[in-house]
C-alpha cells in the first residue's frame, strides 16, 4: 500500500543540486520505493535519483506530494518530511 504525504518546499533556493543530493541520499537510505509529485502539474520523479528530482525544478513555494511504498515506508515518509520541514538544514529559507 502506497502512503504519501504534502511538503511544501520553504528553503530559500528550492530544489537545488545540494538539496536535491540530500534527498536523494536519504531516500536511497531505505528500501521502499519513493516518488515525488509536484501539485500543480503531475510531474513526477522517482526520489532516488539525482536527475529526476531536478527534473521537478522546484522553487520555494512549490508544494510537492512524497509517495513511499515498501517494507519500510513509513520511516521513509517520516524521514524525508522532516527534512523538508527543517529546510534541508540550510539556515536562510522563505516560509
Amino acid at each position: 500500500m502506497t502512503i504519501e504525504q504534502k511538503v511544501l518546499v520553504s528553503n530559500t533556493l528550492g530544489l537545488h543540486a545540494r538539496a536535491s543530493a540530500r534527498l536523494v541520499n536519504l531516500a536511497n537510505q531505505f528500501e521502499s520505493r519513493i516518488s515525488l509529485q509536484r501539485s500543480d502539474n503531475q510531474t513526477h520523479a522517482d526520489a532516488k535519483s539525482i536527475l529526476s528530482v531536478m527534473f521537478l525544478a522546484a522553487t520555494p513555494g512549490t508544494e510537492l506530494i512524497i509517495q513511499a511504498n515498501g517494507a519500510d515506508e513509513s520511516a521513509a515518509l517520516a524521514a524525508l518530511v522532516l527534512l523538508f520541514e527543517n529546510h534541508f538544514d540550510e539556515t536562510s529559507h522563505v516560509f
